[in-house]
């Protein structure tokens, strides 16, 4: 074997090893550990909108599944605005804003709007369910996706990730870290985006 084989089999090596670190800190890390989330707290920053795009774009298939287990698509929610926020109870950013979108929920959800927090933990319904009950989240409905799929089909690296996506399903703009999700900046936003999606209709 010539030196020059031995120096790509090392370099590979290396560049192999890093991938499956970084994957690791991302997915596998719990709160205990100190997870890698590249976010601000939710109380560091406020943010009053979404960066939306020029124009909407297609989005990858997303599945996941319900509190009952039943497997379930972005699809369900076919008609409406889904704000699909994609968190985990590892992470602190995550956890701060988690009762700002369930009070969104609250006052926006229903004909037109939906909040869609997909959780990724690996301990699936029931360490969700857990969270949600020591926050006292009442508004929200448990969806998770325990391979955390849905953060790589969507191209997001960090998380929160959340994704405002039209009544067809196609993006309309996303927001990668926490913010106060029922702020009256945000809730402004959001209705404007509501009425402009359904005026289009």
């Amino acid at each position: 074997m010539t030196k020059q084989t031995i120096f790509i089999f090392v370099g590979a090596f290396v560049v192999s090893a890093y991938a499956i670190l970084q994957f690791y800190q991302i997915f596998y890390l719990n709160e205990d550990a100190g997870p890698k989330t590249i976010l601000q707290s939710a109380d560091q920053i406020s943010v009053t909108s979404m960066p939306l795009h020029s124009k909407p774009r297609p989005l990858n298939p997303v599945s996941f599944v319900d509190a009952t287990g039943k497997t379930l698509d972005l699809s369900a929610w076919s008609g409406k605005v889904v704000l699909l926020n994609i968190w985990a109870t590892w992470c602190v950013p995550c956890r701060e804003e988690m009762p700002t979108l369930d009070r969104l929920q609250q006052q926006l959800g229903g004909q037109y709007f939906e909040v869609v927090a997909l959780s990724i933990d690996r301990g699936g319904m029931e360490t969700v369910q857990k969270f949600y009950d020591q926050l006292g989240i009442k508004n929200l409905a448990i969806y998770v996706d325990e391979t955390a799929t849905a953060l790589v089909r969507v191209g997001a690296y960090g998380i929160p990730a959340t994704l405002l996506l039209s009544p067809d399903g196609q993006e309309l703009g996303r927001l990668v870290g926490p913010t106060t999700w029922d702020s009256v900046e945000m809730i402004n936003f959001l209705e404007s985006t509501i009425t402009n999606q359904f005026a289009k209709r």
